[in-house]
């Protein structure tokens, strides 16, 4: 259940509940409607280029990861979930 932009769905409070994972939903899960967008700007990037996942893409992590921010999050904790993200689209 990795999501496109390298988030474990299973991981999220609302799985399976509320949303069945971003692939599942074409990236539109519930909290895109709370900030005003149709679908996650992540998802729609990677999709548009044809990719499986952010993953492959050679600017990973980009500009728009570093944006997209919940605001839940410490800004160290921000910086901590894309490195474990990245880390899961590209094992090494």
């Amino acid at each position: 259940m990795i999501a496109r932009c390298g988030l474990d769905c299973r991981e999220c409070y609302a799985y399976p509940d509320d949303c069945s994972g971003c692939n599942a939903v074409a990236g539109k899960p519930f909290w895109t409607k709370e900030v005003g967008e149709e679908q996650c700007q992540l998802y729609r990037c990677s999709a548009q280029k044809n990719y499986l996942h952010c993953g492959d893409c050679k600017e990973l992590p980009c500009k728009m990861w570093y944006e997209l921010k919940d605001p839940s999050c410490s800004d160290e904790e921000h910086l901590l979930g894309i490195k474990d993200r990245v880390k899961r689209l590209r094992p090494q």
